[in-house]
Formats: structure tokens, sequence, C-alpha cells
């Protein structure tokens, strides 16, 4: 069995899991038709919960077809993505791009996702105590 699946645990699934991401994010990526929230999680676990809205794709097909492409390239950067709750939020515009360049832009905000958080987690969290 490969361990590119897409299981239940690896899905957000109650509106609660959104809130906590919505609430607690640590680190955004903004790639223009699309918004990548993140935040960190205790386990090595990740998780991805995926938004496109009516307004945005009118067509179940396309609004499919959208969210294929995003579970395809986060089952590959699983790995690397290992420790966070992330939420895909399209945006206007996203319909309009074919597949290999959303597939490229996807994978290039998995990256910069992967650098910020890295970033994030090297600089101190008590900016006060650094002052003193």
């Amino acid at each position: 069995m490969t361990d590119f699946c897409f299981p239940r645990q690896v899905r957000l699934l109650t509106a609660g899991d959104y809130q906590t991401v919505f609430n607690h994010t640590s680190c955004k990526v903004f790639a223009g038709e699309f918004l990548l929230l993140a935040t960190k999680r205790d386990d090595d676990l990740s998780r991805l919960g995926l938004i496109v809205a009516k307004k945005n794709e009118k067509r179940a097909v396309g609004r499919n077809r959208i969210k294929r492409l995003v579970r395809d390239s986060f089952r590959h950067h699983k790995v690397e993505l290992a420790g966070f709750d992330i939420v895909f939020l399209a945006r206007q515009g996203i319909k309009e791009l074919d597949n290999p360049t959303l597939s490229k832009r996807i994978d290039k905000a998995w990256h910069q996702l992967i650098k910020r958080s890295k970033k994030a987690n090297n600089q101190p969290k008590d900016t006060k105590a650094k002052q003193k």
C-alpha cells in the first residue's frame, strides 16, 4: 500500500477544526488565486481542509477539479508538511488556471509555507523578554 492516500485522519472534518486554523494562524501564504492558512500541531500529523466556494466556481465539476489537484499535491508533500493543520481557501480567478499551472502554483505555495514555518519557529516568541 502506498503512503499517498488521503484517509480521514489527514482531513479537517469539523467546523471547530477549521475555526482553530482561522483563529490561531501561524503562517499564511497568499498565491493570488488561493490562500493557505496553517497552524502548528503538537504531533507530526498533517491535516488539510479545502474551501472552494460556488462564488468562485459555479460548476461542481470545476470545484472538484480544484480540490482533486490540491489533495494530490498535498499527498505528495505530506511528509514535509508534518505537524500542520492547513486550510486551502480558493479565491476569484482560480477557475481560469489550467491543471499544470495550478499544480505548479500549489507546489510552490507548499514550499513557501514550509520555508515560512521554519523561519517562524526560529524567531523568539517572547519579544518583551528579549528587550529587557
